[in-house]
């Protein structure tokens, strides 16, 4: 996994001398799981999904071309058998995400949960996430472990959702954790900026778990 976070991570950098850039590592998750889910998409179409404009799309898709993970035509671009490869790998720790309704846990007009699988033990008490994601644009976020068939409170093992069963059930059905798995739920009056930020503290974490 070392290799695949590594070399998103590359593509998400600036190549000197070039300007500073307006994406980020989890811009680069976004277009390849754009790309895995359609097969092939154009810049129109990952402008409209990133927030980005015709310049930082461009550029997205020059660094992933310099990485050999794309390539294209004029029907569009699609994953090269290596970007496939580094894809699978990402996807086996993320695999699953959905929408969540406002809820006691959940207190954005948006709030969007992936699921992280087996990283329990590199949450702390969550605020890491919770800032990776506020960094990312969210009001806030929650990061819950899956401990003993619930959804906890990381550091504390409190039952934030006890009061909540409908939501937890909901969770549980959908996204099917076991145990260890984290829950990370990011938070905004903006759908999509809700989906980034909960996508953008999961990456965080991954990185922060291969650096150690």
């Amino acid at each position: 996994m070392n290799h695949a976070i590594r070399l998103i991570s590359k593509v998400a950098e600036r190549h000197a001398p070039s300007r500073m850039l307006s994406f980020e590592l989890v811009h680069v998750f976004k277009t390849m799981q754009m790309m895995d889910e359609n097969k092939k998409i154009g810049r129109s179409l990952m402008m409209q999904e990133l927030g980005l404009g015709e310049g930082s799309v461009k550029t997205i898709v020059k660094h992933m071309k310099m990485s050999g993970l794309v390539e294209n035509s004029n029907a569009g671009m699609w994953l090269s058998n290596k970007g496939k490869s580094i894809y699978t790998k990402l996807h086996i720790l993320i695999p699953k995400e959905m929408d969540i309704p406002k809820c006691s846990i959940a207190l954005g007009k948006f709030n969007h949960a992936v699921l992280l699988k087996d990283m329990a033990y590199n949450i702390r008490s969550g605020i890491e996430q919770r800032d990776a994601s506020i960094k990312a644009g969210a009001v806030g976020a929650t990061t819950l472990v899956f401990r003993n068939e619930r959804l906890l409170l990381p550091g504390t093992g409190e039952d934030l959702m006890r009061n909540d069963q409908k939501i937890h059930s909901l969770i549980i059905e959908k996204m099917k954790p076991e145990e260890n798995d984290v829950i990370i739920i990011g938070s905004s009056q903006s759908k999509k900026i809700a989906e980034m930020a909960a996508k953008s503290a999961a990456l965080y974490t991954i990185e922060e778990h291969e650096k150690r």
